[in-house]
């Protein structure tokens, strides 16, 4: 049974996780083939990790939350691509937007990691409300999709901001493989 106090151990024993000047958390790459792991990052080791993947063709994060069930329920479609495009240079990336520092929350979040055996990169923001996170994403609501090159430079941004222009999955997924058989982005 997973309780607070083994959450919390299990924090505190993550050892891909540094500090970079300052004492921002940055992660030092992905989960191992088959672990799921959900790593505390401030914003800074957020884009670290983002830029931190030069032989990647592409990067794509999902932001997303426990309590956003649109979330959740467009979430497999992040690990079907990781699993379809990853030998074809895409890095798959999923930020949790749930409150870092609520052991319940964290808790939460791993367990439906696992469940969807979501074997890449987890990253959950630290120190940062809703609020701020969506701030600092330059969004309004989630689920958004963030697509990066390997500079670590967004290309393209999927959101739910516009409400006459509802992305879907789909088309992150066609973004994807064209970008990925070198058509190029697309607007």
């Amino acid at each position: 049974m997973l309780t607070a106090r083994n959450v919390l151990l299990a924090l505190a024993g993550l050892g891909s996780v540094g500090l970079i000047g300052g004492g921002v958390l940055a992660v030092e790459g992905a989960a191992p083939t088959g672990e799921v792991k959900l790593t505390p990052v401030k914003w800074d080791g957020y884009l670290a990790e983002v830029a931190s993947h030069k032989s990647a063709k592409l990067i794509v994060v999902d932001a997303w939350a426990t309590w956003c069930g649109p979330c959740m329920a467009n979430f497999p479609h992040l690990v079907e691509m990781h699993h379809k495009y990853a030998d074809k240079g895409l890095v798959a990336i999923s930020l949790s937007l749930d409150e870092a520092d609520l052991p319940k929350k964290v808790a939460a979040a791993t367990a439906f990691l696992k469940e969807k055996k979501a074997t890449f990169t987890n990253l959950i923001l630290e120190a940062v409300n809703d609020e701020a996170a969506f701030e600092k994403l330059n969004i309004g609501a989630i689920p958004a999709v963030f697509v990066y090159g390997p500079d670590g430079k967004e290309i393209k941004r999927f959101t739910m901001d516009d409400p006459k222009d509802q992305f879907t999955y789909a088309q992150v997924e066609a973004f994807v493989k064209d970008f990925l058989d070198g058509k190029g982005p697309k607007k």
